[in-house]
């Protein structure tokens, strides 16, 4: 008699134990305490990615995010890039779980984030950037508070991490600290990195204020904690991990982006 051949697993199959059977094991305080909790069935994650010039790490961000074990959609904004990301980017579009969009000039980022916000399908929305400097394996953490039903607003601090966190430049560190008590003394918040990328939100709070969106480059994150605050939203910190990049390495930030960020917290304080 010939040998049966093993059947082979269905790739699209979860394998392994499932949350719940986990919180059995385990107890439900541990499981909280790893990022193990059940996702509702009909759940999905809005990833939106701005992009300018990242041609050299777009595609691995895009393999990163899609190894989440989510449902999720990536909506990547390309604002005008230079240096070939169109170009990578036209040849990923066919991909069922993602969408592309171009700005034809270089508007910066909270205009690609605006774009993006304009098209998110999903319960929730984080943003991430494309140039590595921020781990998409941290979604399930970042994701709970709002899941399990605590928050509306979560943020991913990179100064509350017990993890990895690259040692860059001091007068950056500085320059975050005074924004980030700036932004607090105005909002009556007690953040500890209102300027990270990590800011993942339930999609009613997107829809009620992407469209008083003003700022078209980095400013776009004293305003949407300013207009966070104002709305009296529940929000959340978590620590993250963070593999800061040098300038030589493509880091775009830089002082005149932190005198905008301290105009930006003065002017949303009070206007939307």
């Amino acid at each position: 008699m010939a040998e049966q051949e093993p059947e082979l697993p269905n790739p699209t199959e979860t394998h392994g134990p499932s949350p719940e059977q986990l919180q059995q094991w385990l107890g439900h305080g541990v499981c909280r305490q790893l990022g193990i909790y059940p996702i509702p069935e009909d759940f999905k994650l809005s990833v939106i990615v701005p992009v300018y010039n990242e041609v050299g790490t777009i595609r691995e961000i895009v393999r990163r995010v899609r190894a989440v074990r989510l449902p999720k959609e990536i909506i990547v904004v390309d604002d005008g890039s230079t240096d070939g990301t169109r170009e990578v980017l036209a040849a990923m579009e066919g991909d069922e779980d993602l969408r592309v969009f171009y700005h034809e000039r270089n508007r910066g980022k909270g205009a690609a984030l605006k774009t993006a916000f304009a098209h998110v399908g999903g319960d929730l929305v984080i943003i991430q950037d494309a140039d590595l400097e921020y781990d998409p394996a941290e979604y399930h953490r970042l994701i709970q508070p709002i899941v399990e039903g605590l928050a509306d607003v979560v943020y991913g601090s990179r100064f509350l991490s017990t993890g990895p966190h690259r040692v860059l430049y001091f007068w950056h560190w500085v320059a975050n600290r005074i924004l980030t008590t700036m932004s607090n003394m105005f909002t009556d918040l007690n953040l500890t990195d209102m300027e990270t990328c990590y800011k993942v939100f339930r999609r009613e709070v997107i829809e009620a204020i992407a469209p008083t969106l003003k700022q078209n480059a980095f400013g776009i994150e004293p305003e949407l904690t300013a207009k966070v605050a104002r709305r009296k939203y529940r929000i959340f910190e978590l620590g993250v991990s963070y593999s800061g990049r040098t300038y030589q390495e493509g880091k775009k930030i830089g002082l005149p982006d932190a005198i905008k960020a301290f105009w930006c917290i003065l002017r949303y304080w009070k206007w939307d």
